[in-house]
């Protein structure tokens, strides 16, 4: 490489945010870790005295290792998306499923439609689907 390459590459305002963000994220991630160690001790201790879980802290622990992955992801060069605050917080897996479905459900609703356009499926297609959808929900 030569020397203007050198210096184009120092200078690169870019470059020098990024290794702001990896300051921050590495901050985080240390403050996170202790999270992560209050959980697993909390959990223990719940599982010692009740026998089972708590679910919200089973979620939260979830969201917490995929947000802490997602740093890792960061600061390894391995993504270029800075994770939350400037992303969305992660999704549970539950959660994730949730979202997946509702876009799945999303997609035949508007198959029904276009086949309503046809007299012999117009009744039978639209009504059974929200019928049926209707009583699954409520």
């Amino acid at each position: 490489m030569d020397n203007e390459g050198i210096k184009s590459h120092l200078t690169r305002g870019e470059t020098w945010l990024r290794g702001l963000y990896m300051v921050l994220f590495a901050l985080i991630y240390t403050v996170a870790e202790i999270v992560v160690a209050a959980v697993v001790v909390f959990q223990f201790v719940a599982r010692l005295i009740t026998g089972g879980v708590n679910d919200r802290l089973l979620s939260f622990g979830q969201q917490l290792s995929t947000y802490l992955y997602q740093i890792l992801l960061f600061e390894t060069f391995n993504s270029e998306e800075r994770p939350y605050p400037f992303s969305p917080w992660p999704a549970t897996k539950a959660q994730a499923a949730k979202a997946s479905a509702g876009a799945k459900r999303a997609t035949p609703k508007a198959a029904t439609k276009k086949r309503s356009s046809k007299p012999a499926t117009k009744g039978t297609g639209s009504g059974g689907a929200s019928g049926s959808g209707g009583k699954a929900q409520g």
